[in-house]
């Protein structure tokens, strides 16, 4: 199955890597749990990591895990403000948090893009900033995200996807597929909505372990999807995602049928 890397140099695919939204933004007295987190993923394989200053104190947790480990890891951050001036102060903290440099730089959900890439693309020029992409969590704006992806300007982009909610298989999978463009993939799992779902009993013809397990193998199934980044507190959680990312994939069948549990 072909996929696009996210970049020359990005970690090989297909990627499970570790989202942080809503699970990593606490106090340096939890920092234990961040570090036990990106641990058991990284024993499993992931190098993917995600972030956002919308997301707290997530940056700084996950940069304090990551510095032993930082060259062998892909930071993917983004800019959320509508100010160029304060998404270079966010750019500069992110910096000083992840080593130098970032390996991919989002606008999140679309916010003063076209302001925001341009002093960007000066970053990307000089080796700050490896690759840029763009997201957005609503359909509602996938009209814009399109415009942005002709542009030309960004090399991935961020969007959900998971079994109830496909709205981008109708036109963001497809020109993401004729650009070329990497696909990174929020909520894989849902928004809590989908958990819990059926128990391992009824996944086991799929060669499954899990109902989080299915719903990440649904996803990158999907020979479009670059990455899914799941978010979670558990250790354990962050190791079966990340054993998600293996062969063997769904077909058509097994894909209708996670669907169907879904539902």
């Amino acid at each position: 199955m072909e996929r696009r890397r996210l970049g020359e140099n990005g970690p090989a695919l297909p990627v499970v890597g570790l989202g942080s939204w809503l699970t990593f933004d606490v106090d340096e007295d939890e920092q234990d749990m961040v570090d036990a987190v990106v641990e058991s993923a990284w024993r499993e394989g992931t190098r993917l990591v995600d972030s956002s200053p919308m997301y707290g104190q997530a940056q700084a947790r996950l940069g304090h895990s990551l510095a032993p480990r930082r060259e062998e890891a892909f930071v993917a951050t983004k800019i959320w403000t509508s100010s160029t001036d304060e998404g270079r102060d966010q750019f500069d903290a992110q910096l000083r948090h992840f080593g130098g440099r970032i390996d991919l730089e989002q606008v999140h959900n679309l916010v003063a893009w076209e302001s925001q890439l341009m002093w960007l693309e000066e970053e990307r020029d000089v080796g700050r900033v490896g690759l840029l992409g763009a997201t957005h969590y609503s359909a509602g704006a996938f009209h814009e995200l399109e415009r942005v992806m002709r542009t030309g300007r960004i090399e991935t982009i961020q969007v959900p996807y998971n079994p109830v909610e496909q709205e981008v298989t109708a036109r963001i999978l497809p020109l993401a597929e004729e650009l070329g463009l990497g696909v990174i993939v929020m909520r894989p799992l849902g928004e809590r909505e989908l958990l819990p779902g059926p128990g391992p009993a009824r996944l086991a013809p799929l060669g499954v372990e899990s109902w989080p397990h299915a719903l990440i193998k649904w996803c990158l199934s999907d020979p479009r999807v670059t990455a899914v980044i799941p978010a979670t507190r558990n250790p354990e959680h962050a190791w079966e995602n990340a054993r998600a990312g293996t062969p063997p994939w769904f077909g058509a069948e097994e894909r209708k049928l996670v669907e169907e549990l879904a539902r």
